[in-house]
């Protein structure tokens, strides 16, 4: 059963039809980007589903319960079991600390833990911070005190509705690596965005126009990027051989991004150049969190969300142009790398012009 179902979903304010009879299902673990043009009824849907509007018509489930039938009362209990918000407006109490609040929502969900509230914090890399108050916090910072905030109650739904629009790419990068590893954690993850980039790290697009669902497909976009980090390592790195059985590689080669050379797999000039873009952004990631969050990675090099298209020279430069990834491979560079000292690649030198 699906996690979230809506059925002939609407919701009217007067004349105008925020959502017009959407039907849809989510499945418990999907990541989902809710997209589509001002007006198209997102953030109305977030509302609904998290029991803070009411539709005009129709039914909205989650977890099997219709939020319609629920009293005041009784939906309050409902965002305080199931569900974890993060607004693009942060929300936070100005005058109460870091700390105090997430312990605030501890309150209002149940009882305070103060050692659950540090460790909270800590997990999103704000364990220096815990005294300070909002004003004292980047943007960036007071985004992931709201994430500790949401997950305080350990919830199995977030819903976030354009939680990086107000934040610069560092920071874009850093809340989206911290979103993208609740979703691993199995958390279900629905997000509304404008920006097709951020879209495009979800395992699933809903767009709205108009209010009625225009499209639903699948994102293919992290999964080829993993397979091309990997065969990059593999063919450019180790000096391996693939066969044309692994995975992604009759994909790549009837993209042109793979050939036959020599009897042997290797990159063609656009496939070796898109997959060193792709290594790129995703040691970056890896430098990212490593620095920003202390948080330990995966074992094996490639296993993180990549810093978003159009953004790794500048986060490139914030990180002060590293040139290896906390695992001690060689991370390419950029037109702005120019006075970095080069480390060579494990077998031969990683290329400019990723």
């Amino acid at each position: 059963m699906a996690l979230v179902e809506t059925e002939a979903l609407s919701r009217r304010f007067g004349p105008l039809r925020a959502l017009d009879e959407l039907t849809l299902g989510i499945e418990q673990g999907d990541w989902v980007a809710v997209t589509g043009p001002s007006g198209s009824g997102k953030t109305t849907l977030l509302n609904i589903l998290s029991g803070l509007d009411r539709p005009t018509s129709g039914t909205v489930r989650v977890g099997g319960v219709d939020l319609a039938g629920l009293s005041a009362r009784e939906l309050a209990g409902y965002r305080q079991r199931t569900v974890g918000l993060v607004f693009q407006q942060f929300h936070l109490i100005p005058y109460l600390t870091a700390l105090e609040n997430v312990m605030l929502a501890q309150y209002v969900h149940s009882m305070t833990d103060r050692g659950e509230a540090e460790e909270a914090l800590r997990k999103v890399g704000l364990g220096e911070r815990l005294g300070h108050l909002p004003s004292q916090l980047s943007g960036g910072e007071q985004q992931r005190v709201c994430i500790a905030r949401a997950l305080i109650n350990q919830p199995p739904l977030i819903l976030a509705d354009e939680p990086t629009g107000n934040l610069d790419a560092v920071n874009e990068a850093v809340v989206m690596s911290l979103l993208a590893d609740l979703h691993q954690r199995g958390h279900t993850l629905i997000l509304v965005t404008h920006d097709p980039a951020i879209a495009a790290r979800a395992g699933r697009e809903i767009r709205l126009e108009h209010g009625r669902l225009a499209a639903v497909g699948l994102q293919g976009d992290l999964e080829l990027q993993a397979v091309l980090a990997d065969l990059w390592q593999r063919l450019e790195e180790d000096g391996e051989g693939v066969s044309v059985a692994r995975r992604g590689v009759a994909e790549l080669l009837a993209d042109g991004l793979l050939a036959f050379v020599d009897g042997r797999i290797a990159f063609t000039e656009r496939g070796r150049a898109q997959a060193s873009a792709v290594v790129r952004r995703i040691r970056l990631a890896e430098v990212l969190l490593a620095r920003t969050l202390d948080r330990s990675l995966a074992e094996e090099c490639g296993r993180e969300t990549p810093v978003a298209a159009g953004f790794e020279d500048q986060v490139c430069a914030f990180l002060d142009h590293p040139a290896l990834c906390p695992h001690g491979r060689p991370i390419a560079p950029g037109p702005g790398c120019c006075d970095r000292e080069e480390v060579p690649a494990a077998s031969g030198t990683l290329e400019v012009g990723a």
